[in-house]
């Protein structure tokens, strides 16, 4: 909107680069948020002009003694500040400019070269609203088309989301997202030409796989409500055609979203709804979705539960045929099963089992999957601090961390390090060790 007038209080560009800051909106915690405004040199009767309150309250927001609870205060703060709509949970603004880049999403298939160096160039900064409107039109365009008719060749396609499966290798995961959008964006014209039922069913399941695999890496970046909107479209794009291996497959996916971020329990849900989905035979689906589960029991205390689908998962190993074994994230190898058990014998306490799937996972894991071989050393840390040497398990998540590339050392990492540390009694937070890993954590 050109005529929108200028907000006294809009916050400098520098504050939604900062991780306290964007911690703090998306986790609505305007405590954080107006007191750093503040110090950036805006008054609080400026942010309360700008944001429709009162002087007083926005200053008892500030300190703590208030707080923001109703949606259209949230909605307020946003178009006073403003703060694009993603950062808060909430839809995009009238006043973002945002337009120019979801229009090459939606209208720039005759060029992709130009709208994957556009998702590159938005994806540098991070997550940030521009970026995200940009994702959410790649992945609604192509959402929206599916139901009736459909495309042609696709071998370049499906030759791409093979490709795409075997990882970052080494590439930074926003680098990964911008191609991998791209790739999916150019779908969508084949998606509403008429063709025939399995030339449809095959790009059905491309969409899926792409879609799937955008949700993995935003999950591995922190974004879990974009992740969950990416593992829907998959799901879809798999159920249209009843491809049941890859509608299990995508839910065994998903389950891993609340499963990483403290919902076990949703989690083991959509596990054992891919374990329905998947069936009986010898699939990858159906051996991802029981390992998948059993971590999710584990963590919900539920051990029998856990062990269950262990010697379940197992079973079904022993079983994958060599074409679902190789390393990628489609299929389901051993590195990918010892990576899995270690978090669930990590989980249960059962330190030596736990101690052999991590050796296993760091032999058979490429010297570039730098996230899989930190959270492997995180879980070895959490058994040091099962077994008793928490100054050990501290000293050891730190230097996993601090040998990460600063765009690892956020989403999946980052929490299960913070798990770690909210495991360690309170009386031992003033040690030299714990004092570090929380610094850390929270930097």
């Amino acid at each position: 909107m050109d005529d929108l007038p200028p907000s006294p209080a809009q916050v400098p560009h520098r504050l939604l680069a900062d991780p306290v800051f964007v911690r703090a909106l998306q986790e609505r915690d305007f405590t954080v948020v107006f007191a750093m405004t503040h110090e950036a040199g805006i008054s609080f009767n400026r942010i309360a002009e700008a944001c429709v309150l009162k002087s007083e309250r926005v200053s008892q927001i500030a300190r703590g003694t208030a707080a923001v609870t109703a949606l259209a205060t949230v909605e307020r703060i946003s178009g006073g500040l403003r703060i694009p709509g993603a950062f808060l949970g909430l839809a995009a603004q009238p006043w973002e400019d945002t337009a120019a880049l979801s229009s090459e999403s939606h209208h720039g298939e005759d060029d992709p070269m130009k709208r994957r160096q556009l998702l590159r160039g938005a994806l540098a900064a991070g997550l940030t609203a521009p970026a995200l409107a940009a994702l959410t039109a790649a992945r609604t365009d192509v959402d929206q088309t599916l139901s009736p008719d459909m495309p042609q060749d696709l071998a370049d396609l499906e030759a791409a989301a093979e490709s795409y499966g075997y990882g970052y290798h080494g590439q930074q995961p926003t680098r990964v997202l911008a191609d991998l959008v791209t790739d999916f964006t150019t779908l969508r014209p084949l998606l509403t030409v008429p063709q025939p039922a399995p030339v449809r069913a095959r790009l059905c399941r491309t969409a899926g796989q792409m879609a799937g695999m955008t949700a993995i890496v935003l999950h591995d970046l922190g974004s879990r409500r974009e992740s969950r909107a990416w593992f829907s479209t998959a799901a879809r794009a798999a159920a249209e055609p009843g491809d049941h291996q890859l509608h299990a497959w995508v839910l065994a996916r998903e389950a891993m979203v609340p499963l990483n971020y403290g919902a076990p329990k949703a989690a083991a849900g959509l596990a054992e709804r891919a374990r329905h989905v998947a069936g009986h035979r010898p699939t990858a689906a159906a051996t991802l979705a029981a390992a998948v589960a059993a971590r999710a029991y584990a963590l919900n205390h539920q051990s029998e539960q856990a062990r269950a689908a262990l010697e379940a998962a197992d079973a079904l190993m022993e079983r994958l045929p060599e074409s679902e074994r190789s390393d990628t994230w489609l299929t389901y190898g051993e590195q990918k099963h010892h990576v899995h058990l270690s978090h669930a014998f990590t989980t249960l306490g059962d330190t030596r089992l736990a101690h052999v799937s991590q050796q296993r996972a760091l032999e058979l894991s490429a010297p570039t999957s730098t996230m899989t071989r930190t959270l492997l050393n995180i879980d070895a840390a959490a058994c040091s601090h099962h077994d008793g040497d928490t100054e050990q398990a501290c000293r050891r998540t730190v230097a996993a961390l601090t040998a990460l590339p600063a765009d690892y050392r956020t989403g999946l990492v980052r929490r299960r390090a913070l798990d770690l540390y909210e495991a360690i009694p309170a009386q031992h937070h003033r040690e030299r060790a714990v004092r570090e890993l929380r610094d850390v954590v929270a930097g």
